[in-house]
C-alpha cells in the first residue's frame, strides 16, 4: 500500500494528516510528501529563531534541514517538486504574484513533476487540500490544482507522454484540518475543564456570520473518512517542531494537550471526493476497497 500526499509548503505537512501518516507509516504503508515549494517566501514565525544567522541568511536552506526533520520524525519519505513560493500576498488591491512562482504557472507546466512522481511512486491513494487550499494561499490552492490534474492525467498515456509510464491512482481525498466540528469539539471541552480556548475567537467569528446571514470561509466538504491515529499526536508534535523558523513551542498548535485530544477527538479527517473501487460510507481507512 502507498499513500502520497501532496502539499504547497514545508511544514505544511505536519500541521495538516501528520498523526495520520506517522499512523500509516508505522503500520507498514509506504508514505510520500510531495512539498510543491521550498516556502523561500516565508517568514521566521517563530521569535526564539530572529537573529539565528542560518534563518536570517538561508531561510529556504534552513527549511529544507527542517523539513528532512519533520520527515524523519514522521517515518516518511519526500520529494521535492522544485517550484518558487508565491507569497502570502496584501494589501488592497492584491499585488500581482512574483514573476515566475508557483501559482503563476501554466497548469500543465506545474503538474508534470507531480505526474511523474505518481508515475514513479504509484501510490493507491492521493490526498491534498480542497478548492479553497484548506485556506486561501495561491500556493495551497495550486497545490490544490495540481493534485487533482494528477490524479486525473496520470493513468492517461496520452497526457504526459514524457513522465512515465502511466499509473492510475484509485482514491483521492482532500484534507480537513480545518474541520469546525473538531474546533467546537475542543473549544467546548476546554471550558468544561476550565481551561482557556485557543478556538473562543474563531467560534465566536463563525456564529457572528451565522447570525449576519452570512457563509464564513469553511472545509466545503463534508467529513466521510475519519483516522483514528491518536496514539501518533506526539509524533505529530515533534513533527511542528522540528520546524523550527515557523512553529512556535508554545503555540496555537500546542495549546491542546495531546491526552484532551485523544478523549475528545483522536482522528484526522478527510472527505472523500473520488474512488475508483467500491467502497461504503463512512470510513476510517483510506485503503478501504484495496486491502
Amino acid at each position: 500500500m502507498r499513500l502520497l500526499a501532496v502539499h504547497a509548503h514545508p511544514d505544511d505537512e505536519s500541521s495538516k494528516g501528520a498523526a495520520m501518516m506517522a499512523r500509516y507509516a508505522a503500520s507498514g504503508v509506504e508514505v510520500m510528501v510531495a512539498t510543491c515549494t521550498g516556502g523561500e517566501r516565508g517568514d521566521i514565525l517563530n521569535a526564539q529563531m530572529a537573529g539565528v544567522p542560518h534563518a536570517e541568511r538561508d531561510l529556504a536552506g534552513l527549511r529544507r534541514l527542517e523539513m528532512a526533520n519533520a520527515a524523519k520524525e514522521l517515518g516518511i519519505r519526500h520529494r521535492w517538486l522544485g517550484f518558487v513560493d508565491s507569497g502570502l500576498p496584501e494589501g488592497d488591491p492584491l499585488p500581482p504574484l512574483p514573476f515566475g512562482s508557483f501559482a503563476t504557472l501554466p497548469l500543465e507546466r506545474a503538474a508534470e513533476p507531480l505526474v511523474r512522481l505518481v508515475r514513479e511512486f504509484k501510490p493507491q491513494v492521493m490526498i491534498s487540500y480542497d478548492e479553497n487550499g484548506g485556506y486561501p494561499h495561491p500556493d495551497h490552492i495550486m497545490a490544490h490544482k495540481v493534485a487533482v490534474e494528477a490524479y486525473h492525467a496520470a493513468g492517461d498515456g496520452t497526457k504526459y507522454p514524457a513522465a512515465g509510464e502511466p499509473w492510475t491512482p484509485s482514491k483521492l481525498y482532500y484534507d480537513r484540518a480545518f474541520n469546525p466540528e473538531r474546533f467546537r469539539a475542543l473549544h467546548y471541552a476546554l471550558e468544561e475543564a476550565g481551561l482557556k480556548s485557543p478556538y473562543a475567537a474563531r467560534i465566536a467569528a463563525w456564529l457572528e456570520a451565522d447570525a449576519e446571514g452570512h457563509q464564513p470561509p469553511m472545509p466545503q466538504h463534508s467529513t466521510t473518512t475519519q483516522i483514528d491515529c491518536g496514539d501518533f499526536f506526539e509524533h505529530r508534535e515533534r513533527a511542528l517542531l522540528a520546524h523550527r523558523t515557523q512553529i512556535e513551542p508554545g503555540g496555537f498548535f500546542f495549546a491542546v494537550s495531546a491526552e484532551l485530544q485523544r478523549k475528545v477527538w483522536p482522528w484526522e479527517d478527510y472527505s472523500l471526493v473520488d474512488s475508483r473501487v467500491p467502497t461504503s460510507l463512512p470510513e476510517t481507512d483510506f485503503f478501504a476497497g484495496l486491502r
